[in-house]
């Protein structure tokens, strides 16, 4: 199966171009622009004055190109917010209608599709970050991901498709790309195989993933993919758009164990059909299925050294330091860098991509914690980078996630980023040593864009009342986990004030600090005292 022509994309974008005039012009509500517009990966922001625009990095790989575009965009339209995603993409805000639309087709001639970025479309296929050059990872799980992109990018338009049907690739039970409670999550085993989740997912009715199948060969996951469609059509409320998502299907069916019958039985229909979805390496050397694809199976691919990443070695400068990290291939490193809320400041993107134009292999990626990692540089090449982008996050807790927020998200209840600025600047001003906080994670409505709801810490937008007057509000989560065979949804305390919760952080950070432990062993070792600080702070 061919990728699709960049063409095909380009006849989409005159319906965005009228329906988008339209609503400027007061023709078209907001919702039904809404409802209209995530197709193309877009959506009027809060107010109604500008546009965001969701740039897809299948994977979360930015190539030096993709950098290199994104930019000059951002140069070209003196672009001054900027939100690194937790499905690893990147929106560019606060557009013009005119820039919306020259950004979104010179998007397609850098290889970047905005179609189905948003809406109830399938989303941006992620993976680990660090995939293919992280020490101690299973194998590398990025050129299946890209070819599960490739492929459910075939059914953008399919009817009655699961809502924001998401597939997850993890390399390690790290599980940073939360692989195993996805809509569809493949987990690497050492053995070089895949563990298969389905049915999960964040938000309302939250749900871990069933897992449906084990020891799965690589080559086979477009097989699966289209088993997960099929499972949907046959059982998903596709009527009702509240529950148009493929977690409702484990109830609807009577369980997990039913649901994975059912999953299972679609799965033997699709492997027995006939059709080619195994798959292979074409000339190109990504991979897909078809005639197209030459015969290498998937696991002799695997076993090729340096089949990924080409043949640079380290030129023996050294690199050390908090954000520099050690590639499993000799003499590389990667650059850690976390702006504060996802939000890189545009000089420095900039300026990394200036950085980066000329040194080979090297490129950006994406976590689903908006963290970017630049790999694939040498001692010397890591030490400039880590300079470049100090302006990042200087410890655990200033890695912190956050949506984008309701002062742009139009659904959105609470403003999750002033939230979490306020927090970070009362933190640095108690002078909260590292690691007494842990990461933790906000959301501005129940939707669970900043994954709130399995952080250590987590927080959730929502509005108290107060003396009969509605208050900014955000409910507090306790001790969640995403680790791959630890997972656990946080537990649900109640509402704090928005402006009490730096106080009950600040607070935190210092008992902890006292006990002379990080977070997480304070926290394992003095059970129900997270629960007893927090209580001071909660609203009745």
């Amino acid at each position: 199966m061919q990728p699709i022509e960049t063409q095909t994309w380009r006849q989409e974008l005159p319906a965005f171009k009228e329906k988008t005039d339209a609503f400027y012009r007061g023709e078209l509500d907001k919702m039904a622009y809404k409802g209209f517009s995530g197709f193309y990966g877009s959506y009027a922001q809060r107010g109604g004055k500008a546009n965001m625009l969701r740039l897809r990095m299948t994977a979360g790989r930015v190539t030096k190109e993709k950098l290199a575009f994104t930019a000059n965009v951002v140069r070209k339209y003196d672009i001054k917010r900027i939100h690194f995603t937790t499905c690893q993409t990147i929106q560019l805000h606060d557009l013009l209608p005119e820039t919306v639309y020259a950004v979104m087709d010179a998007a397609l001639n850098a290889g970047i599709v905005t179609i189905g970025g948003g809406g109830d479309y399938p989303r941006n296929a992620m993976c680990s970050p660090l995939s293919g050059v992280e020490k101690g990872e299973y194998f590398d799980v990025l050129p299946y991901a890209e070819a599960a992109s490739e492929y459910l990018m075939h059914f953008i338009k399919a009817e009655k498709m699961p809502r924001k049907l998401k597939v997850g690739f993890s390399n390690s039970p790290q599980n940073l790309t939360h692989a195993t409670y996805r809509d569809l999550g493949f987990a690497a085993r050492q053995d070089g195989l895949f563990d298969v989740y389905s049915a999960g997912g964040l938000g309302n009715n939250p749900r871990f993933g069933v897992k449906v199948a084990e020891g799965v060969k690589p080559e086979d996951i477009l097989f699966h993919i289209k088993a997960m469609r099929l499972t949907f059509l046959a059982h998903g409320n596709y009527e009702n758009r509240g529950k148009a998502r493929t977690r409702y299907m484990q109830d609807a069916l009577g369980g997990p164990e039913n649901y994975k019958k059912s999953y299972l039985e679609k799965l033997s229909e699709v492997m027995a059909s006939g059709e080619d979805l195994t798959l292979s390496m074409r000339k190109d050397g990504s991979l897909g299925a078809g005639k197209e694809s030459r015969s290498e199976s998937c696991r002799e691919i695997r076993e090729i050294p340096g089949t990924r990443y080409g043949s640079r070695k380290g030129d023996g400068s050294g690199a050390a330091g908090p954000h520099i990290l050690e590639q499993k291939q000799p003499g590389l490193y990667a650059v850690v860098w976390h702006p504060i809320g996802g939000m890189p400041d545009p000089h420095t993107l900039c300026a990394l991509s200036d950085f980066l134009r000329d040194i080979p292999e090297a490129e950006v990626r994406l976590s689903p914690d908006e963290t970017a990692y630049i790999i694939n540089l040498t001692g010397r090449e890591a030490n400039e980078a880590a300079k470049l982008t100090s302006d990042g996050a200087q410890t655990l807790f200033e890695t912190s996630v956050s949506c984008i927020g309701a002062g742009i998200c139009q659904v959105g209840v609470q403003d999750s980023q002033a939230l979490l600025g306020e927090c970070v600047r009362a933190v640095r001003e108690a002078g909260i040593p590292d690691r007494a906080l842990p990461q933790i994670h906000i959301s501005g409505c129940p939707s669970s864009c900043g994954t709130h709801q399995t952080g250590a810490i987590g927080f959730r937008g929502g509005v108290k009342m107060v003396d009969k007057k509605p208050q900014p509000a955000f409910v507090l989560y306790v001790n969640g986990n995403d680790f791959q065979g630890k997972e656990t949804m946080g537990h649900e305390l109640g509402a704090m004030l928005a402006d009490e919760i730096p106080d009950f952080l600040t607070a935190l950070g210092r008992t902890v600090a006292a006990s002379g432990m990080e977070f997480s062993a304070w926290n394992a070792a003095n059970p129900g005292a997270l629960e007893r600080l927090a209580a001071d702070y909660l609203k009745a």
